[in-house]
């Protein structure tokens, strides 16, 4: 009974050391299946075919989760496609992986910016000072998008007019008032 009170917690210790090892494999231990779609990815992104490469992507992380590149590639569409919260997403899964990662700083700070999210920004700004100590290329660009401002939030116009605008369809003419019958 004395060592099963010792080994129980010894085996568990044992067992979620071993699993914490194997799950944080660095870059050049990513599986090169994994790595091949990444490389297909940039392909049909740098073609402009941005649904192959979110599914090249999207299947290099289901090869190997820990592809880090492939979460900062997904954001990059994201941000291209206009949803700069589903960007902050991916970017933060590669910080999940790497919490140093200098791109994935950079990146979500902007996309944060485009949010509207200053302090933030400037929060991802400021760790990627303290990594790089000196001025580094990552710095100066967030800190150039941090300079600018987020982007201008125009007012929706409202009314049927302003949709069928928005949609390229005439508008119905407003009609009066109806009158009431009954004087």
């Amino acid at each position: 009974m004395r060592f099963a009170a010792i080994s129980v917690p010894a085996a568990l210790m044992a067992l979620t050391l071993s699993t914490a090892l194997t799950a944080q494999r660095p870059d050049d231990q990513i599986d090169p299946r994994s790595m091949t779609l990444l490389q297909e990815g940039r392909s049909a992104q740098a073609a402009g075919n941005l649904d192959g490469a979110v599914d090249a992507f999207e299947t290099a992380l289901a090869v190997d989760p820990r592809n880090r590149q492939a979460y900062i590639l997904l954001a990059e569409v994201s941000r291209k496609r206009g949803l700069p919260g589903k960007a902050i997403r991916f970017y933060s899964e590669a910080l999940v992986l790497e919490p140093n990662d200098l791109a994935a700083l950079r990146g979500q700070g902007e996309a944060m910016m485009e949010k509207g999210a200053v302090e933030k920004a400037k929060e991802n700004l400021a760790k990627i000072k303290t990594i790089c100590r000196t001025q580094c290329k990552d710095a100066a660009v967030l800190a150039a998008v941090i300079a600018k401002g987020p982007p201008a939030v125009a007012a929706a116009p409202a009314g049927p007019a302003a949709v069928a605008a928005q949609l390229g369809t005439p508008a119905a003419p407003e009609s009066a008032p109806a009158k009431d019958p009954k004087p």
